[in-house]
């Protein structure tokens, strides 16, 4: 367990490489264990690795793991307030909570959970998939139109690939690596990390704005967790209970319940800012995930999730049967292996926490160091990051295609979460449309799950609506305010600038979606039917809304955004030197490999750039290679491409 725990703690720090491949990787390592062995060296490593990618989703705003996403949205800015101990106190202790809850749900739930799991058919699991995206939507308040306009587009880049069952290529331009779709993790490290790397290098000053001196935040962020315990509860439960739900991992929980934590605030303006119950509740609910989602694969064999999938494998390698022999006791069955399990996420959990505290001090000097200095590392951090889930180097180009994405979103107020979720659960959604369509026909729109669960979705939809309105009629000031702001856009008149151009793109981009499918067929085009229409009749209402200024929209985030300390001249020019440097970067890892890029882009970017002392670029570009080269190239065999210019001369090199 103990080195299963040190594994799982590098890899959720670590972007890219993710608990459900360095699992796999590890079932090799568990032919010679005992089956007690064998599970408390695989558990040990899962359950950690979303406390630990926390860590990484807050101080630099990449996630660590694609499951703590949902962390960064208030957690970094925590940190650039100078609270990264706070935050970092608050995700370890609820993740502590959460773990331990859903252990302990995992004990107590597996001989009652199996009516709940067969009530289920395959419409209520796409009705369930629809309810979390308007969930998460509808976070964006006013912006609420913008949100599930993004959900569409995360729902139609989940279509992109080969269709699972047909075969028929969708939206892959003839390109081979998108026959698997585009990936979560370069999608979710681009959509966050290369936004932030601009906004710190046009900041010109380290991730933290503020010192907080002797990172007083730590117990603090221990004390809200307790402060906010009944949030801390209701997530864990969130995260455990629908994690049973087969396909409904951490990736979905996190944001259902950060979309709790948000619709049960009374201040929910302070979200995106550095709330540190935005931090709590995905914290708690990703820990608590694992417990849920363990009940339907040791009591059902049916895998929940991508890691649980992986387990069945340990399973067969140790000549197990999920199933009833699971919760019999000896000698007819395995009841001591199951509570094993137990004991393991939570042994393994304390420890986990308890090491974190101890070098927590060290973690969080980290944003007080100029950004200057992180940028090259956390640019190779991407590039390594998202290049090592699959061994593509298309993955990499990936990236930088949904950073240019996610930073004119949230340059223009639009939700990125929103879309992010639509990608997760896109596969899932697909799946039971098509299985609720092929056995049901049109009835399985009036079952009584589905009607109850459509109601659940219309209320969410209309609760930001009715709260606005009565707001409105409580407060005379506020009605004053949206006269003026109607008077005001019948002023202007029409628009058409960024905003509105952006809108209009998303509508030709639905336009041609549904143009390409019209030769796919009904399987093969059934989602992406269900998707395009809907999606391109909510574009044109943004559009005809941003083209008439009709912008009542949630504010854009801080991405990107110079501040008053930095003249717009000034902003002007360092956005573009960055977005220069980052395609140098880029063109580098092609032309001259990994390992060798970074040394070069590093001592470029640090002496052209940054204007560092000799000493010091030498010292980081020694680091960088070896953190590569020696990390991931020798210890971790990740099969990085030659540089295409060594190619080209017919050249073998070792970096």
């Amino acid at each position: 367990m103990l080195i299963g725990i040190a594994i799982g703690f590098f890899v959720g720090i670590l972007p890219g490489l993710g608990g459900p491949t360095t699992l796999a990787l590890m079932l090799p390592f568990i032919f010679k264990m005992t089956p007690v062995e064998a599970f408390a060296f695989l558990l040990g490593m899962a359950a950690v690795t979303n406390t630990t990618g926390d860590i990484t989703s807050i101080l630099f705003g990449i996630p660590g793991e694609p499951t703590t996403a949902s962390t960064i949205v208030d957690g970094h800015p925590m940190a650039k307030n100078g609270e990264a101990g706070r935050a970092l106190g608050a995700a370890i202790m609820s993740s502590l909570f959460g773990a331990v809850f859903g252990a302990f749900v995992l004990a107590l739930a597996i001989p009652v959970v199996r009516p709940l799991v067969l009530t289920f058919g395959s419409p209520e699991f796409f009705m369930l998939a629809l309810l979390g995206i308007t969930f998460v939507a509808s976070l964006s308040g006013e912006a609420l139109l913008k949100g599930l306009v993004a959900g569409c587009l995360g729902l139609w880049f989940a279509t992109i690939g080969l269709d699972p069952v047909s075969g028929i290529q969708r939206y892959t331009f003839g390109q081979l690596f998108l026959w698997d779709g585009v990936g979560l993790v370069p999608v979710t490290i681009g959509f966050f990390a290369i936004p932030e790397v601009i906004d710190l290098a046009v900041q010109g000053s380290s991730i933290a704005k503020l010192d907080v001196g002797r990172l007083g935040g730590v117990w603090q962020g221990v004390r809200d967790t307790f402060t906010h315990w009944l949030l801390v509860l209701r997530c864990s439960a969130i995260g455990t209970f629908v994690a049973i739900i087969p396909g409904m991992g951490a990736a979905t929980t996190q944001w259902l319940a950060y979309a709790h934590a948000v619709q049960s605030s009374p201040n929910r303006e302070r979200f995106g800012r550095g709330a540190v119950e935005g931090v709590l509740g995905p914290g708690a609910a990703n820990n608590s995930t694992l417990g849920g989602s363990l009940v339907t694969t040791i009591a059902f064999g049916v895998p929940a999730s991508v890691t649980m999938a992986i387990l069945m494998g340990a399973f067969l390698i140790q000549g197990l049967v999920p199933g009833p022999s699971m919760l019999m006791p000896a000698p007819k069955g395995h009841l001591a292996v199951t509570f094993s399990m137990v004991w393991t996420i939570v042994i393994s959990n304390i420890i986990t926490v308890a090491f974190c505290f101890l070098f927590l001090r060290q973690l969080v000097r980290i944003t007080q160091v100029r950004g200057a200095l992180l940028i090259p590392f956390i640019l190779m951090l991407i590039a390594v990051g998202a290049f090592a889930e699959k061994n593509v180097f298309e993955d990499v180009l990936v990236v930088l295609a949904f950073g240019v994405l996610g930073w004119v979103m949230a340059r223009l107020g639009w939700p990125r979460p929103a879309l992010l979720l639509g990608l997760v659960l896109g596969p899932l959604a697909e799946n039971k449309l098509f299985l609720s369509t092929d056995n049901y026909g049109l009835g399985w729109l009036v079952r009584p799950g589905v009607l109850i669960l459509f109601a659940v979705i219309v209320g969410g939809l209309l609760a930001p609506f009715v709260s606005e309105a009565r707001r409105r009629a409580r407060s005379p000031a506020a009605a004053a305010v949206e006269q003026e702001a109607r008077r005001q856009r019948e002023l202007r008149g029409l628009q058409f600038d960024g905003t509105t151009a952006f809108s209009a793109l998303i509508v030709v981009l639905f336009g041609w979606a549904l143009w390409q499918s019209r030769h796919f067929g009904v399987r093969a085009g059934l989602f992406p039917w269900a998707v395009g229409f809907p999606g391109l009749a909510l574009g044109i209402v943004q559009f005809a809304r941003d083209f008439t200024g009709h912008r009542s929209g949630a504010a854009p985030e801080s991405v990107g955004d110079a501040g008053p300390d930095v003249p717009p001249d000034v902003a002007r020019r360092r956005s573009i030197e960055i977005c220069a440097w980052i395609a140098g970067f880029w063109v580098a890892f092609w032309l001259l490999g990994f390992s060798l890029a970074t040394l070069v882009m590093t001592l470029l970017y640090l002496k052209l750039a940054a204007r560092e002392r000799w000493v010091l670029s030498i010292l980081l570009c020694v680091f960088s290679v070896a953190f590569v080269y020696g990390l991931f190239e020798k210890a971790l065999g990740v099969p990085f491409p030659p540089g295409q210019l060594f190619v080209w001369l017919g050249m073998d090199v070792g970096l």
